[in-house]
């Protein structure tokens, strides 16, 4: 049982990190500019970290609270982070 948990363990190391450059790899292919060229140097660096930014699906949950203050639960947290994602 626990070289199956070794195991499993070791393939998820591994494979967490590739998510991540999967999605800077499409942040990467996302910085062009207006004319459709590629970006360069600080507004290449500055547009994947704006991409790589906008990625946190938390923000809304972050902000799906009551008028108290209190977090919110259940079907009233889903449709607060529904109407702040825009209704997607």
């Amino acid at each position: 049982m626990k070289k199956i948990i070794i195991a499993l363990s070791i393939a998820f190391s591994f494979a967490i990190p590739s998510f991540a450059f999967a999605d800077q790899a499409v942040c990467e292919a996302k910085a062009v500019s207006k004319d459709g060229k590629p970006l360069y140097g600080a507004a290449k660096d500055a547009s994947i970290k704006k991409c790589m930014g906008d990625a946190k699906p938390n923000d809304c949950e972050a902000k799906a609270v009551s008028k108290d203050g209190k977090p919110l639960y259940g079907a009233a947290k889903t449709a607060s982070i529904k109407k702040c994602e825009g209704g997607k």
